[in-house]
């Protein structure tokens, strides 16, 4: 039996992993612990799921050891903020405890380093949650791949496009402060870069990028007026910015986020408002990079990723020396102003004609790939799968190196070597 303590109470723990636990695999698994800094989160987590009452509670990062040897946990979860999860998922390392990720693994190559390092001398081992793995277009490019369609990968192409609703999110809560998200290039693009590094099997090398913040921050240029600590719930100006006009009518006085539970909205946190102006001084991420991505056997990746947008999604071609792959994802269909076709896979031999591959689909979170996650997770990896999907520590560290090597050659203007980047906060724990 499994027996997990989670460690953040966010709502990624609740719907991601808690309520598989609770609902489908509580005969394998059971949560045995919780642990959060906001008190609020114990009623909210309890609220939502009456099994869990008498479940202990520990409101403190010191009572970590506490919880591990109260309530005998073998495994943690870690789903709180993004700078909090280097601390729990070295701790629970040293307690040789298997841990479980969200994404991104850590905010920081030098704490990427530090979780590999930590699980070199545990007994336990590092999941981290890349569900965008798990869509059944994404497992299709990598069987393909795989298989040898393309033959030998030489580049890939990849755009990831954020729309107004969405991409104006991130800079309505804290992942809008570099200290607690990594920025964008690691928040949200660790996903993209490890998808690449996972379909093409290669490791990333070097990176030369181009970063902006066009859309949001004092300087945007759709920003009412220069004024800072507004939110959009009291703003006496929300109804001339056109981000929040898109949404809510004028006798609108209430605000969504997606990204919390929708029947709790702001009272699922303590002092907490998902409303903050997008305008803020305060923001210093980018909304906008460009780079190009070099890897080790010679596969080039031009990435570019834009969160203010008319609509949201991708668009992927990797070309290889026996052809191309083409394929383009509309996300939110809903808020997208114009009808959207299928998603098929499209394969363009180098002497040929072109195949359309058409790919089932299943239900679930992020494309599909949400409940085949939770089964790996908490049930085992499919063995009947011929390809390792689940990520672990080097998975994520990788992913982190490129997310913070895009943002530093951004800021420098020249071109960050991966390999010397992780050697150098190596050096820096070490030291």
């Amino acid at each position: 039996m499994r027996r997990i303590a989670v460690c953040g109470i966010s709502n990624r723990a609740l719907k991601m992993f808690m309520e598989p636990v609770v609902y489908q695999f509580s005969k394998q698994n059971q949560i045995v612990g919780l642990l959060d800094i906001d008190p609020r989160r114990e009623a909210v987590c309890r609220e939502k799921f009456p099994e869990l009452t008498g479940i202990p509670f520990y409101s403190q990062y010191e009572q970590f050891a506490e919880m591990i040897k109260e309530t005998g946990a073998n495994t943690i979860i870690v789903t709180g903020r993004d700078d909090s999860h280097v601390d729990y998922i070295v701790r629970g390392l040293e307690h040789d405890l298997d841990v479980i990720t969200e994404k991104p693994m850590v905010t920081t190559v030098k704490d990427a380093k530090r979780v590999v390092e930590a699980e070199e001398k545990s007994k336990g081992t590092v999941t981290v949650a890349f569900n965008y793995r798990y869509s059944p277009y994404h497992r299709k490019i990598k069987e393909l791949v795989a298989d040898g369609k393309l033959g030998r990968i030489t580049s890939i192409d990849l755009n990831w496009y954020i729309d107004t609703y969405h991409g104006s999110s991130y800079f309505k809560r804290w992942n809008r402060m570099r200290e607690f998200s990594g920025g964008l290039s690691i928040h949200k693009s660790t996903h993209h870069f490890d998808l690449v590094n996972w379909w093409i099997d290669q490791k990333p090398d070097q990176v030369f990028s181009f970063g902006a913040l066009n859309y949001y921050g004092k300087d945007g240029e759709l920003n009412p007026s220069p004024t800072d600590n507004r939110y959009c719930g009291t703003c006496s100006e929300r109804h001339l910015c056109s981000y929040y006009s898109r949404l809510f009518g004028r006798g609108s006085g209430e605000t969504e986020d997606d990204h919390l539970i929708s029947d709790q909205k702001t009272e699922a946190y303590t002092n907490y408002r998902p409303d903050a102006c997008i305008f803020d001084h305060e923001i210093d991420i980018e909304d906008t990079y460009a780079a190009t991505v070099r890897y080790d056997q010679g596969a080039l990746l031009s990435y570019s990723i834009n969160f203010s947008l008319p609509y949201e999604g991708y668009r992927l071609a990797i070309n290889g020396t026996k052809g191309r792959l083409e394929t383009q994802e509309f996300h939110s269909p809903d808020r997208t102003p114009f009808p959207v076709p299928e998603q098929t896979i499209d394969f363009y031999p180098l002497f040929g004609s072109k195949e359309i591959i058409h790919v089932v689909k299943n239900d679930g979170g992020h494309g599909g790939g949400d409940p085949l996650i939770q089964e790996d997770i908490f049930l085992g990896s499919d063995p009947t799968r011929p390809y390792e999907i689940l990520a672990g520590s080097e998975a994520g560290a990788y992913s982190i190196a490129v997310g913070e090597a895009v943002w530093k050659s951004s800021k420098s203007g020249k071109p960050i070597d991966i390999e010397q980047l992780l050697q150098q906060q190596y050096e820096e724990i070490k030291g």
